[in-house]
């Protein structure tokens, strides 16, 4: 992707537009971002409003998968970093390194849901702290199902030799979205699994 140099004034620093790629990330980002703040909101503001249970004593703090996500955005970093050097063997291992810590998040969080339906009986129309916590942990769940789609996308690409060095910026954008989604999932946690209990 190209950027378009600005001319500066003599002895200035010059300055270049971003791409657009990025922009557009960065709107999304902004954009997903306020509805993750509408769902917070309102997890909180009916927390202990339900009139029957379970209530949120129930959950299991995920510790496992949250280590897998967050470590995910370690290893989607080398493997941006890797491509920049041009290391394609390298780029591919981590990328689908990337991929499998972020399988095994999507994965974990399914079995809790089994477990909370069949053993806790807690469903989405269950009472105030279902929906909300089904609507909150299910938004983030369709990101990171979305984020390894796209993942998944490229690692065959890369299987196949065909991510290049000249790739490395629109996968770094690539990135940035799974980054977000790493962030995103440290509040979410935050507020059910830590301020919720």
């Amino acid at each position: 992707m190209s950027t378009t140099a600005v001319a500066a004034p003599a002895g200035g620093l010059r300055w270049e537009l971003p791409s657009p790629g990025k922009v557009g990330m960065f709107a999304l980002i902004a954009a997903e971002s306020a509805i993750f703040v509408i769902f917070v909101v309102a997890y909180l503001f009916y927390l202990g409003k339900s009139l029957t249970g379970p209530t949120p004593a129930i959950l299991h703090t995920p510790v496992l998968i949250t280590v897998c996500l967050l470590s995910s955005s370690l290893t989607i970093h080398a493997a941006v970093a890797a491509l920049r050097k041009g290391k394609g063997g390298l780029f591919a291992g981590a990328w689908l390194l990337t991929f499998v810590l972020g399988a095994i998040f999507l994965g974990g969080t399914a079995r809790e849901w089994g477990h909370l339906i069949r053993v806790e009986g807690l469903w989405i129309d269950t009472n105030l702290f279902g929906t909300t916590y089904y609507s909150l942990v299910g938004l983030h769940a369709f990101h990171v199902t979305a984020g390894l789609l796209l993942l998944g996308t490229v690692a065959v690409f890369a299987l196949l030799g065909k991510v290049r060095r000249e790739h490395a910026e629109p996968v770094d954008i690539l990135s940035l979205y799974w980054h977000f989604v790493d962030v995103v999932w440290v509040v979410v946690f935050t507020v059910v699994y830590v301020i919720g209990r």
